[in-house]
């Protein structure tokens, strides 16, 4: 058993509002050490505008409103296609998402007990779609947690602005816990959607991209910019 003197030799350290030491890792436990928390410098703020607010919503219903084609707060089956085919994911893999999204998805955000028939997701209740196994980013009541959002690249990418694939991967087999194959499942689907759609041609997907998937501002720059490029194709032909 380690002493306290060789516990403060073996842990690094930082500073919290109080001046008191900060323990993040502990070299008896290899795991502590491997993925080291984001502790926020006093002189640097890594993310000055983390999961920001463009509407009245939480960050969570910001994330789904894109798919949400009149503002009504419901998500239909269609309008989830209609969305995903916008950013890119063309036929098969837009009719795969709306199946996946909207069967493990439509039921815990219904304001009853009865499933709703056409499998809507209503976005007021979205925050009861928080699955286990994932970076925990969005809290249980749909708030962005920056903490968590850092801790992904603290983690998993070496403290680096951008992730790799292989990054990936590590991070979802970190956050797996037992018996959560919904969790495991969604945690994949989302990770790789996310690739899919930004699908860099470095292998890096970088932090602020990340961030605005969080928030789902990136969703409607994504949209836009495949807009355009269609106009202008079909002006050329």
């Amino acid at each position: 058993m380690a002493t306290e003197g060789q516990m403060y030799t073996n842990m690094k350290k930082a500073s919290n509002m109080l001046g008191e030491p900060v323990i993040s890792s502990i070299s008896e436990v290899p795991i502590t050490t491997q993925r080291k928390p984001f502790l926020q410098p006093e002189d640097d703020q890594r993310l000055s505008h983390t999961g920001r607010s463009f509407s009245l919503a939480l960050v969570l219903q910001q994330h789904c409103e894109f798919f949400d084609r009149d503002q009504d707060g419901v998500i239909w089956p269609l309008d989830t296609f209609v969305g995903f085919y916008k950013l890119g994911f063309g036929l098969i893999l837009s009719t795969l998402s709306v199946f996946i999204i909207h069967g493990n998805f439509s039921y815990p955000t219904v304001r009853g007990y009865l499933p709703d028939p056409f499998f809507r997701i209503f976005i007021d209740n979205v925050h009861r779609d928080k699955h286990g196994s994932d970076s925990g980013a969005y809290d249980t009541e749909g708030r962005f947690s920056s903490q968590k959002f850092e801790d992904i690249f603290a983690k998993y990418a070496e403290g680096r602005d951008y992730m790799t694939i292989g990054d990936i991967f590590a991070m979802l087999k970190g956050n797996r816990v037992i018996l959560d194959p919904v969790g495991w499942g969604g945690a994949f689907f989302e990770w790789m959607a996310t690739y899919i759609m930004l699908w860099p041609a470095d292998g890096r997907i970088w932090k602020e991209d990340v961030r605005g998937i969080y928030d789902g501002s990136l969703f409607y720059t994504i949209a836009a910019r495949r807009s355009q490029k269609k106009d202008v194709q079909s002006k050329h032909n």
